[in-house]
């Protein structure tokens, strides 16, 4: 130390980023060269970056002479103050400045020393108090001055500072080497410079062992290229990396392994990027934990989502699709959907399980890749196929134990696996369902397993309800149906077409049967009644009730009663349906208090018409139902004011009749209120719209019930939609025969002579005999136990009718006469040649009718002499 001269160069910058150090000459051509070596800037990362070293100088008089700029900054104290001053005086306590003063003494005197001393800061401002105490250690080296005399140079180091530093140093060792985590420290080169115990532990080796290797060493190609590029980014940016992933292997063991890595920029005491820090902490677990919540929130989403999407429809083949949109590709990549052929043709499923042998349909198939084929031999089964399982393949084992099958995917196929879980509601195996996962995707699991049993579990009720529904709907629907008219109507001076369109039908979702209904009834006398009827209310309650009510509305129609007396008839009947005792037990229940009336209510609304088609002249009445529409040939259609009674089934209320004459080819029409009453649509709409519908009368009927069907909103599907429409084609004048007999015994004969000349008039001379051998019976009997004139009157139309009028009241009554009687047997010969005979009462009194069928060449007519020899 007797070399460092009293005068120095300045060793340090009052930044601490400089370094003077003695060097080899020409080490660094841009050195600069004093005497025979060369001083340089020093490189970062020395001792000097974290202790705070200053240096000053002692005079032969005992006072500093030279200060230099760090002694400047650890004893706040300017140069310019400083020198001169005494030491011993400025920086010792006055209890130790005695002991002080010999110390330089000896020190002046040529010794070296070297001791920590406290120290005190001089006053900031003399006279203003004591400084703040410090603790240095102090290295003193004797030398001389430039004139030989004795000086010394003055080393000080701040004790605090190195104090500070044994701490970090031990808190860095305590926490580096006891941490539970992975810590390593990685150089500018990627290079592992130190790894703790912990690092060690999982690794292998001791920490020793892990120096100089590099992230290719820890971890897989691409994971260690990931991982190398970001240490450059921390390196570079000071960026701070928190919870980066990393997949690898530890040495001994397959099983991967996931850590959280944590990565930081070290410095410098001098803020040099030193390497990174690496915190690695393993969260295998917590991935396997965080797959396990993942999967139980997966599955409880699916449950929910099935609970929400699966059964909104009571249609098998729609909540088939609707398992696999909820399965697909959620919970796999390929689904199928088999049901039991039976169950879909509506045959009954015996209890318990099949054999799984059984004929099944492909329902509903999904894929979220492509059309792979499920494992298995054979050719792929397309979706509506009929097919069966093997008796030994897996899929017939489910179907026939009920319980699911895995089935592994083929070598070289794409699907990885397969479940094939049978579909079981109440005990009874409705189909299966199959669930795969194509290569690459995660292999099914116990859990995954539960689950499908529970999705096919919640389908396959919901397949069976649907079903259910669809059996007894069909039935509704065959009871409905064959509560109407079946084919098309046929009418006597009518042209007929008629629509019916069950709810919901057009919308394609299954719906209840309804109520209402039409019928055309052929009356004696080439009438025809037309009748559109509604029962409120729906499902097989109403269609039971329709069918009650339209048997009634034919019973009644046969026995030739008014229209209004029809309506009073079935308002009577309407109220006895809800009534175990029929009509007589309802009329009861209506005397008694009405909270004591605990029976159904059945209400109907009913329009019925009795068409003439020799007079061309329409009879109406109404039961609450809407009013026809008539369009007359160059007019427009217009509702028919028909007055509306009470629905039937209120009762109480009498029913009015309306007479109306309509012109030849008019246009009648009947409908319920499904037609023109919608939710959408109020009913005055409704009406306005299909009254404007109607504008060509003279249109194909067929096309006009098309139109009106096209034009109104019968797409709603809300209610049933009945129309029945009517184009009048009367009887032509040259088809009926009128005359008006005198109530005298001539008349009989004369009544043959009408009736013979008429009929070979028309060309019918097969039926001459017949007919005035009939005709001859029913004016025998007008004028024996009739009243009045008499009428005779001959109708042609596609059968002949004869019909004899009297204004008599008393109906004749057919009996069997004994072999002794002479007479008695002129109604049992009517019945025998007559196709039909009947009589009915009118304004005026009866009219008796009977019926013949016009001569075909094929339906043989009875001979009128085994008819008369088979009386007796």
């Amino acid at each position: 130390m007797s070399e460092i001269p009293a005068k120095a160069t300045e060793s340090e910058d009052p930044s601490g980023g400089a370094r003077a150090e003695a060097a080899v000459p020409g080490a660094l051509p841009d050195g600069e060269a004093l005497g025979d070596a060369i001083w340089q800037s020093s490189p970062p990362g020395s001792i000097y970056d974290y202790i705070k070293v200053a240096s000053f100088s002692i005079g032969p008089d005992g006072l500093v002479d030279q200060w230099s700029l760090r002694a400047e900054q650890i004893f706040c104290i300017p140069a310019d103050r400083a020198v001169g001053m005494d030491p011993i005086d400025a920086f010792i306590d006055p209890d130790l400045r005695e002991r002080g003063q010999r110390k330089m003494a000896e020190i002046l005197d040529g010794r070296e020393w070297t001791g920590v001393v406290p120290f005190r800061m001089p006053d900031p401002v003399p006279g203003g108090g004591r400084g703040e105490q410090g603790l240095a250690e102090v290295y003193v080296m004797p030398t001389r001055s430039l004139d030989g005399e004795k000086a010394a140079v003055c080393i000080v180091v701040d004790v605090r500072t190195l104090r500070s530093i044994e701490t970090d140093l031990a808190a860095s060792q305590a926490i580096f080497g006891q941490s539970p985590f992975g810590f390593l420290l990685i150089d500018p080169d990627l290079r592992v410079r130190r790894a703790n115990e912990r690092f060690a532990s999982v690794f292998g080796g001791t920490p020793d062992d892990h120096r100089g290797k590099g992230v290719h060493d820890y971890l897989p190609r691409s994971e260690a290229d990931r991982v190398s590029a970001t240490l450059r980014r921390v390196l570079q940016t000071g960026d701070s990396i928190t919870d980066m992933h990393v997949t690898g292997f530890v040495p001994g063991s397959e099983e991967r392994r996931h850590w959280s890595i944590n990565l930081y920029r070290v410095h410098s005491g001098s803020g040099r990027p030193i390497g990174v820090a690496w915190l690695g902490t393993d969260i295998t677990a917590r991935r396997a934990a965080a797959r396990e919540a993942a999967a139980a929130r997966r599955n409880l989403a699916l449950l929910n989502d099935a609970g929400a999407r699966i059964g909104n429809s009571l249609d098998l083949e729609t909540t088939a699709r609707e398992l696999l949109d909820v399965v697909v590709p959620g919970f796999c990549d390929l689904a199928t959907v088999d049901l039991y052929q039976g169950l879909l043709a509506g045959d009954e499923t015996p209890p318990g399980l099949a054999d799984g042998s059984a004929e099944l349909r492909r329902v509903a198939f999904s894929s979220a890749v492509s059309d792979a084929p499920f494992p298995g031999a054979g050719a792929p089964v397309a979706v509506g196929a009929v097919h069966h399982f093997p008796f030994n393949s897996p899929c017939a084992d489910a179907l026939r134990t009920a319980r699911p099958q895995s089935i592994p995917g083929d070598e070289g196929g794409l699907v990885q696996g397969t479940l094939a879980v049978p579909m079981v509601a109440h005990d009874t195996v409705v189909g299966l369902a199959q669930f795969s996962r194509t290569k690459g995707s995660e292999p099914f699991g116990d859990r995954d397993r539960d689950l499908a049993v529970e999705l096919a579990a919640r389908a396959a009720v919901c397949i069976d309800n649907a079903r259910l529904y669809r059996r007894e709907h069909e039935r509704a629907l065959i009871l409905q149906r064959s509560l109407l008219p079946p084919g098309d109507p046929v009418a006597s001076g009518l042209d007929i077409a008629c629509r019916y369109l069950p709810g919901n039908v057009s919308t394609g979702r299954p719906s209840e049967v309804g109520g209402d209904w039409f019928d055309v009834i052929e009356l004696p006398g080439h009438r025809t009644a037309l009748v559109v009827g509604d029962v409120m209310g729906r499902g097989l309650r109403a269609a039971v009730a329709m069918g009650e009510l339209r048997t009634a509305v034919r019973t009644l129609a046969l026995l030739d009663l008014e229209p209004a007396e029809v309506l009073s008839a079935l308002d009577e009947i309407a109220r006895g349906l809800g009534t175990p005792g029929g009509v007589q037990q309802a009329t009861r229940a209506a005397r008694r208090p009405r909270e004591a009336d605990l029976s159904e209510v059945y209400l109907a609304t009913c329009v019925y018409a009795v068409y003439d088609s020799v007079t061309r002249r329409c009879t109406f009445a109404n039961a609450g139902h809407l009013p026809p529409v008539l369009v007359e040939p160059g007019e427009p259609a217009l509702m028919l004011d028909v007055p509306p009674g009470m629905p039937l089934g209120v009762g109480g209320e009498p029913f009015e009749e309306v007479e109306v004459e309509l012109p030849e080819g008019a246009l009648l029409a009947l409908y319920t209120d499904g037609l023109v009453e919608s939710r959408d649509h109020p009913l005055d709409e409704g009406l306005n719209a299909f009254v404007g519908a109607l504008t060509d009368p003279s249109a194909p009927l067929e096309d006009v019930c098309d139109h009106v069907l096209s034009t109104l909103d019968s797409h709603h599907g809300e209610d049933d939609i009945a129309l029945l429409m009517a184009r009048v084609q009367g009887l032509p004048a040259d088809s009926v025969g009128d005359w008006t007999l005198p109530r005298e015994p001539r008349s009989v004969g004369r009544a043959r002579e009408h009736a013979r000349g008429r009929l070979l008039a028309w060309g019918l001379e097969p039926l001459v005999d017949t007919t005035e051998l009939l005709v001859s019976e029913l004016v025998t009997n007008a004028l024996r136990y009739g009243e009045g004139e008499i009428r005779l009157r001959l109708l042609l139309d596609r059968t002949l009718v004869c019909e004899v009028w009297d204004a008599g009241l008393v109906q004749p009554r057919r009996r069997r006469a004994r072999d002794t009687d002479e007479g008695g047997r002129g109604l049992q010969l009517v019945g025998l040649l007559a196709a039909a005979w009947g009589s009915r009462r009118t304004p005026r009194g009866k009219t008796v009718w009977f019926e013949l069928p016009l001569p075909d060449g094929e339906t043989g007519l009875a001979d009128p002499a085994e008819a008369l020899l088979s009386l007796f």
